[in-house]
């Protein structure tokens, strides 16, 4: 064996767990992706009014609210791998069903029952690689969901258009559900016996539920966390909703470059949480989220305050790294949290909360952003960072003292 092959091979067996669970996440989020733009260009075709749109946009996530703390019981209760496999199949078995019916109504029902199995996957998904970080380093906390949001956001929505083009909507549906499917075979790469420490005793039951939603009420520090999350999502879904309306109506761009705004974002969040998690234990905890916050104020501040076209796209670039070094201090402080007051209670928690802050951010732009103005309204979230960092500014101080 030559010396390259024996470092490659070295390189896998040292690193077997990060690279199986970055490729599995990274399928994972390419079927995401696939799923969404396809159902979207689908209910197009069948004549979706705005209505039907933004039925079809709600169904996408409202399982996903009902079912995140659920989840977080099952994945101590039965094991992470069996509830990955689980959903993994329920999943790809709706998405082969969706074609059956050429009707708007049953791609509504289809689209919602995927909300409420979905998480049976990120959710198992969140816990091992939270447990897992404390091996394979903080500096890589930002992988898994750069990994999934490199799939579902860059490379998913491409293939879907040239897949429905080529291949028509019933072949697609097909095909999205067979990458579902086929997701059960990398399962073994991630899902490992011994992996996953359950805690044990844990039954899905009210009492359970309240006893995980009480952390938020006795943890202080889980309670600071959840609201950065809750606002970094909100911020992110308000961009990615609105922006586009904001470059075509107050700036003239066309289709084409406003769509090209969101995917600044996209690209920078994704680049950060790739390649920042390397800073987080050089400069420290405080400062790193500082920095988050302060390129998030820049970044709202540009957007916010723009007259020409090139400061939206400077802010949307801000507004993407902030949002990525905060999501990879969110990710590292979640793992923390989870070793000690269990992994799948943090893993339901953090799968509920940001999507609930995404919910805020289109439903708050839709119903604000007639009254204010929706560039406006990224003057309005200025406060929570300011608040943000000055929350961080006693624990700077105290480490130079």
């Amino acid at each position: 064996m030559s010396l390259a092959a024996q470092t490659l091979h070295g390189f896998i067996a040292r690193h077997r767990f990060l690279l199986g669970f970055v490729l599995l996440s990274l399928l994972a989020g390419i079927s995401v992706g696939l799923a969404k733009v396809t159902t979207s260009l689908y209910a197009l075709s069948l004549h979706a009014t705005p209505l039907g749109f933004g039925l079809i946009a709600g169904a996408q996530s409202v399982g996903i609210l009902f079912m995140s703390l659920p989840m977080g019981v099952l994945v101590d209760q039965f094991g992470p791998g069996r509830l990955f496999r689980l959903g993994s199949v329920a999943v790809g078995l709706i998405y082969l069903a969706v074609p059956a019916v050429d009707a708007l109504a049953w791609l509504l029902a289809t689209t919602a029952l995927v909300s409420f199995v979905m998480p049976l996957r990120f959710v198992s998904l969140n816990t091992v690689f939270m447990q897992q970080l404390q091996t394979v380093g903080e500096a890589k906390a930002g992988w898994f969901r750069g990994s999934h949001m490199l799939g579902m956001f860059l490379i998913g929505p491409g293939l879907a258009a040239s897949l429905v083009a080529w291949a028509g909507f019933a072949a697609s549906y097909w095909l999205i559900g067979l990458s579902f499917i086929t997701a059960v075979l990398l399962a073994p790469l991630v899902f490992r016996c011994g992996v996953y420490q359950r805690q044990p005793g844990r039954r899905l039951s009210l009492a359970e539920l309240r006893q995980q939603l009480a952390l938020l009420r006795d943890e202080a520090a889980l309670r600071q966390l959840a609201l950065y999350d809750f606002v970094g999502g909100a911020c992110h879904m308000y961009y990615s909703f609105f922006i586009v309306a904001i470059a075509i109506q107050g700036f003239g761009l066309g289709a084409t470059e406003a769509a090209g705004l969101i995917t600044v974002l996209g690209a920078c969040f994704i680049a950060t949480l790739f390649l920042a998690g390397s800073l987080l234990a050089r400069w420290g905890e405080a400062r790193f989220y500082l920095a988050g916050f302060a390129l998030a104020l820049l970044g709202l501040l540009a957007l916010g305050l723009a007259r020409w076209a090139p400061l939206l796209w400077l802010g949307g670039g801000l507004l993407g790294l902030g949002l990525g070094v905060q999501q990879v201090g969110n990710l590292a402080r979640y793992a923390r949290l989870g070793r000690t007051l269990g992994g799948g209670r943090i893993a339901g928690l953090m799968a509920l909360i940001g999507p609930a802050g995404s919910v805020l951010g289109s439903v708050a732009g839709g119903l604000l952003g007639g009254l204010l103005g929706l560039q406006t309204l990224f003057l309005c979230l200025l406060p929570c960072f300011v608040l943000f960092a000055w929350q961080q500014r006693p624990r700077r101080q105290a480490v130079f003292i």
